[in-house]
């Protein structure tokens, strides 16, 4: 299992990681789509952990694996496409010299006033950004939300194949 683990989280990890700096590295950001496009990325990448599930419980089970433990191997993979997801978005965010947070920032600034809210709510909701974006620069901070972006759809993923792939040793079989 281990290797099966390792291998498609490697793969996993290595998709979301590829996209994020083909997508964010050259400093263009398309806010609009961006939620879209990382968020399909994701779940295109983290689609590894059905492959790994199959393959492990076809290869090494004899055809049979329950849901806990077809779970476990998502999850395990999960947590290795997640970190490396962390890594590269920490890694991306120190050598660029883009302000991702100000960038995203001056976006949703002026999409607010754009928008026909009252001046109240625009400059409430800024406030509540700019509290947001101090509280970001704090790493612990910024790695967890990272991980928050990318382990719940990990979860559902993993959720999700372990319904679909498990499987009873049929009856008679030893």
């Amino acid at each position: 299992m281990k290797k099966i683990v390792l291998t498609y989280g490697i793969i996993g990890g290595v998709i979301v990681s590829a996209m994020m700096w083909l997508t964010l590295g050259s400093g263009k950001h398309d806010f609009d789509n961006g939620m879209w496009i990382g968020y399909t990325t994701m779940v295109i990448a983290l689609s590894t952990i059905f492959f790994a599930v199959k393959a492990h419980r076809d290869k090494h089970l004899g055809g049979s694996i329950s849901f806990g433990k077809a779970f476990l191997v998502g999850l395990y993979i999960t947590l290795i496409a997640s970190t490396m997801y962390v890594a590269s978005w920490l890694l991306l965010s120190a050598t660029t010299e883009q302000d991702f947070m100000q960038a995203y920032y001056e976006h949703e600034k002026v999409q607010m006033e754009s928008s026909g809210l009252p001046a109240e709510q625009v400059e409430a909701k800024l406030q509540e950004m700019r509290a947001f974006g101090e509280m970001y620069k704090n790493p612990v901070v910024k790695i967890g939300f990272t991980y928050m972006e990318i382990l719940p759809v990990g979860l559902l993923v993993s959720l999700l194949c372990a319904a679909l792939l498990r499987r009873r040793v049929p009856v008679g079989v030893a």
